[in-house]
């Protein structure tokens, strides 16, 4: 289990930006990566904050993330497999109250097990 902690700070031309608090004072960067439909965002910056133990993450949308439809992107502590947060684009039809978002987080998180249960079961044996 992860201690890190993500709150968002701003999405703004393109790129959502979030705050990691919790790290250790060390000075060591934590492992973030950000996944977008199953494949990690390669344009993610982690920059170390003012304060000790916080870091600013800043992640660029990609174009083929601006569709019609909901788009989820993923924030994990690649470290401890643990995800932190996540944000989701909705584009085209807003509909009231719309669970695609939801359905895509669920998604999301399903791939990340499978990913972590087949990495056990190849450690195990």
């Amino acid at each position: 289990m992860s201690d890190l902690s993500l709150t968002k700070i701003r999405f703004r031309n393109g790129i959502w930006e979030g705050r990691i608090s919790n790290a250790p004072a060390s000075g060591a960067r934590p492992e973030i990566s950000v996944m977008f439909q199953d494949q990690p965002v390669a344009d993610a910056k982690l920059n170390e904050g003012q304060a000790g133990g916080e870091w600013l993450i800043s992640v660029p949308v990609p174009a083929e993330a601006l569709a019609d439809g909901v788009q989820t992107f993923v924030i994990f502590d690649a470290a401890g497999g643990t995800r932190l947060g996540d944000f989701t684009l909705i584009a085209g039809e807003a509909v009231a109250d719309d669970l695609r978002a939801e359905v895509e987080l669920l998604r999301a998180e399903l791939d990340m097990l499978k990913r972590a249960f087949r990495r056990h079961c190849l450690e195990t044996t």
